[in-house]
């Protein structure tokens, strides 16, 4: 009878213990947390489950030895995956207590599992953070587009971005001007490059852009940071100055404004990156 035969590694354990943190945060939130239907719970119970269904897919593809019959990049797919994931539960483990623990009257096992929930959710987070750590590209080191800084850069990029959409989401906060328009217009083109970038890396279709990939990273990231510069400075000045206000402000408002400005960060720091990094897609 042949045996399969598990070999355990340090980057092996971190993924399973991320996959027992989303599991257990997960089930005991829909067991006994009684949360509502729709919002934010919703939100928090698919960060969680979608995290464990990534994982355990990467853990079963990588002990059966299938990397080289999936359709994606292996280099690129597993660290996008734990990126995201550890983006997703971080913001489960801030949502979930604000709205679900803090100022609700709760007593019992209600609370109980809600707390728990909360605790392994944080410590899902910390493993994600751990298996990026042990898998992203050392100095000098031949890797995946993704598994660079720059690569993980545009997945936080795209991560700020859905958030900024979630608080955007009433037409109201950006139709009375057009300089707020054109912010919006901002967030959804570098979020659809970004993105591209992403899904052109771990699909292994770089090669099908007409220019070389190197150069059109650098144009575009030349680009967003121009781009989102702007939106910076827009988007704070009529939101909150007295002269183009009119409504009150919103802390909405004020979150969008804040992202904005890391989301600039980060695309700056990408573009320095991708103007002196030498990687090898594979």
């Amino acid at each position: 009878m042949p045996l399969i035969v598990f070999h355990t590694s340090q980057l092996l354990w971190v993924r399973l213990a991320a996959l027992l943190f989303t599991c257990v945060a997960f089930s005991v939130a829909a067991h006994g947390a009684s949360l509502p239907h729709g919002g934010m719970a919703d939100w928090c119970i698919f960060c969680w489950a979608f995290s464990f269904a990534c994982t355990l897919l990467v853990l079963l593809v990588e002990q059966f030895g299938l990397q080289a019959r999936t359709p994606v990049s292996w280099s690129n797919f597993p660290i996008t995956i734990a990126c995201y994931a550890a983006l997703l539960c971080l913001s489960a483990s801030i949502i979930f207590p604000v709205f679900y623990i803090k100022d609700q009257r709760l007593y019992g096992e209600v609370r109980d599992y809600r707390i728990v929930s909360t605790v392994f959710s944080c410590l899902a987070a910390v493993a994600y953070m751990g298996e990026v750590s042990l898998t992203k590209a050392r100095p000098g080191e031949v890797a995946g587009y993704m598994a660079t800084a720059p690569g993980l850069l545009k997945v936080c990029q795209t991560f700020l971005a859905c958030i900024i959409f979630i608080l955007v989401s009433n037409p109201n906060t950006y139709e009375q001007h057009a300089a707020l328009k054109w912010c919006m217009a901002v967030y959804c083109i570098c979020f659809i490059l970004s993105m591209a970038v992403v899904v052109l890396c771990v699909g292994e279709c770089t090669g099908c852009l007409p220019i070389p990939f190197s150069k059109f990273l650098s144009a575009y990231g030349l680009l967003a940071v121009i781009m989102y510069l702007t939106a910076t400075i827009i988007w704070p000045v009529f939101q909150f100055d007295k002269q183009y206000q009119r409504q009150s402000q919103n802390p909405r408002l004020i979150a969008v404004a804040v992202l904005t400005a890391v989301n600039f960060l980060l695309y700056l720091a990408d573009l320095a990156y991708t103007a002196r990094l030498v990687f090898v897609t594979v």
